[in-house]
């Protein structure tokens, strides 16, 4: 059991970093930056790493034994049962090109279950937030998916991999077919923002392959303490390891992957 004083330091803490992180980017925003690529169009920024570093300094400066994995750094192991696991600036190319939807990602596991969920919307000042059992929040206001009941009447929103591999073509073919579905897909650029509007109703369902766990570990738990679903792609038990997510608000979420899967078993 974790002790509930623990609990509400470590989701303090995933808060004030992810918000310091936040800030920190907002105050670069606008000055040239350095840009490397990990593979095609799969960029990084000394905003992202720096961003990264503020975060990882506040968890170790409160929590020194607890593991970390962060994108942009090496895995930080130790025995302790918590792991944070951070992106600390998901939707860089949004970021590079000015493109306002980027966000500060923290999940923290316990026993490699997702307990506390932050994202941070920056360029909205969108504070996501939730602990597991707990309900979510949008700025300490609670938060719930959407009512909507069929895929025909949905907005949902996708993301494509950096490379121009097998998920590419095979979820553009998906985005096609969803699109011609419902009422309309979005394609956003930042999977905890997607996530994080599922669970407040601004999109009523959203699929992605070809993920890593930074990019989904707070905002799947955001969504389920919002009332949502969330699955892989084959609606089975999800797990923030598996690359590959659907969330919904839980009413059109078996048609959804339905539909989905219509394409991929072809």
């Amino acid at each position: 059991m974790i002790d509930e004083i623990q609990l509400q330091e470590i989701f303090q803490i995933a808060i004030t970093a992810a918000q310091s992180a936040g800030q920190f980017i907002m105050k670069n925003i606008d000055k040239a930056i350095k840009i490397e690529f990990k593979g095609r169009a799969n960029a990084v920024t000394e905003i992202d790493r720096k961003s990264e570093e503020i975060i990882i300094s506040q968890i170790l400066g409160n929590f020194p034994d607890h593991q970390i994995i962060a994108e942009e750094s090496e895995k930080i192991q130790s025995d302790s049962k918590f792991c944070w696991i951070i992106d600390p600036l998901d939707g860089t190319t949004n970021f590079i090109h000015g493109f306002p939807c980027f966000s500060v990602s923290i999940g923290v596991e316990y026993q490699r279950e997702i307990i506390i969920g932050v994202v941070y919307n920056v360029i909205l000042n969108e504070l996501f937030s939730a602990i597991r059992d707990r309900g979510a929040y949008l700025n300490k206001k609670p938060i719930h998916v959407s009512k909507i009941a069929t895929v025909a009447d949905s907005l949902t929103a996708t993301g494509f991999p950096y490379e121009l591999n097998r998920y590419f073509e095979m979820n553009m073919e998906i985005f096609k077919h969803i699109y011609r579905k419902s009422q309309g897909v979005r394609r956003v650029g930042s999977a905890a923002v997607d996530l994080c509007y599922v669970a407040m109703g601004r999109f009523d369902g959203f699929w992605e392959f070809d993920l890593n766990a930074w990019d989904v570990s707070a905002g799947a738990l955001i969504v389920e303490e919002a009332g949502g679903k969330v699955t892989n792609i084959d609606a089975g038990l999800f797990d923030n390891r598996s690359r590959q997510i659907i969330a919904s608000n839980g009413l059109i979420h078996d048609s959804l992957v339905s539909e989905i899967r219509t394409i991929i078993d072809k």
